[in-house]
């Protein structure tokens, strides 16, 4: 039974996120002064004190999130702690890279505060929206956008996150016209989402063209370990490959019930999510009960984490 270290995405984000780590412990600290140099600003004091408006804003969560999941994988890896596998949703993917060895930790927080603000320039803020559909068939919410998309609207299912949560994204007209059929149509729910960009939706190809040259300007390295893509929901593991997807990803569907499912015919049966929040662990428990879940985004949790793996032999 393998391990899968998996990174979460925006959403992620709280006031205060990885302060017990940046206090307790000399590698996480090293990495948040290591991101405020490469952004030339403090992600450490936004990360810390908030405010929490400011740290929504996309072009500051991706770093934050990506510098709280690396200060804690780092001491998960001085504490002896290995990985067969990896995968992040969205921005978390370049978490897994770091972890990967793939990309630099600097180079992946440089490229990240880039990305959120190529994404916000595609799409102003409140010109886009997103909403999280519950309980109804992939196929059918596809359709549903599909339909709305030929109104001249802009609406797509965008992140396939489980069996009965599936995402949609597009122009704030079109996520509300969508959401508004769907329910009429048998969804259980569906809940704007309060981001400030339509992520992975096609309003953001000129986000991904912005990002293409951007990444140009940044090395990359064959990955030490497997990186399960979300756009191909496939593993990865030469650099041209990485940095091709990288590029496809900003305007493309995530893909993580398929890629989850992937992990596991490959082997993994316990995920082990680093970074603020767990609702990974709960994906993964939807696409497949049997797993083992567990998450590290606070002392406690790391602690306990540690524990069960030493248990379960790993």
């Amino acid at each position: 039974m393998k391990t899968s270290f998996i990174f979460p995405g925006q959403g992620a984000q709280y006031v205060e996120m990885g302060r017990d780590f940046y206090d307790t412990y000399p590698a996480a600290k090293h990495i948040f002064a290591e991101a405020d140099e490469a952004l030339g600003f403090s992600i450490s004091k936004l990360c810390f004190e908030g405010p929490e408006e400011e740290l929504r804003l996309t072009k500051y969560t991706q770093p934050a999130i990506l510098t709280v999941s690396i200060a804690v994988y780092e001491v998960l890896k001085e504490k002896g702690m290995t990985f067969a596998m990896a995968a992040g949703h969205s921005l978390g993917e370049y978490s897994a890279l770091v972890a990967a060895e793939a990309m630099s930790f600097k180079d992946a927080v440089k490229t990240v505060h880039m990305r959120g603000q190529y994404m916000q320039e595609a799409v102003p803020v409140g010109e886009g929206a997103m909403a999280a559909v519950m309980g109804m068939e992939d196929e059918k919410i596809i359709a549903i956008c599909e339909e709305v998309e030929k109104e001249n609207l802009v609406v797509q299912a965008v992140n396939f996150n489980c069996p009965g949560q599936v995402v949609i994204a597009g122009s704030a007209k079109g996520v509300e016209v969508a959401a508004e059929r769907l329910k009429a149509a048998g969804a259980k729910r569906a809940l704007l989402l309060p981001v400030s960009a339509p992520f992975h939706s096609t309003l953001l190809k000129p986000a991904a063209a912005k990002l293409e040259k951007f990444l140009d300007t940044i090395e990359f390295k064959d990955a030490i370990r497997p990186v399960y893509s979300n756009v191909t929901a496939q593993p990865v593991v030469k650099k041209e490959e990485i940095k091709e997807l990288l590029v496809k990803q900003a305007a493309s569907p995530v893909l993580w019930t398929n890629l989850t499912k992937e992990m596991i015919k490959d082997g993994a049966g316990i995920f082990v999510e680093i970074g603020p929040g767990k609702t990974l662990c709960g994906f993964a428990k939807k696409i497949e009960p049997g797993v083992s879940a567990f998450n590290v985004g606070d002392l406690d949790s790391l602690e306990r984490t540690i524990t069960a793996l030493k248990e379960a032999g790993k």
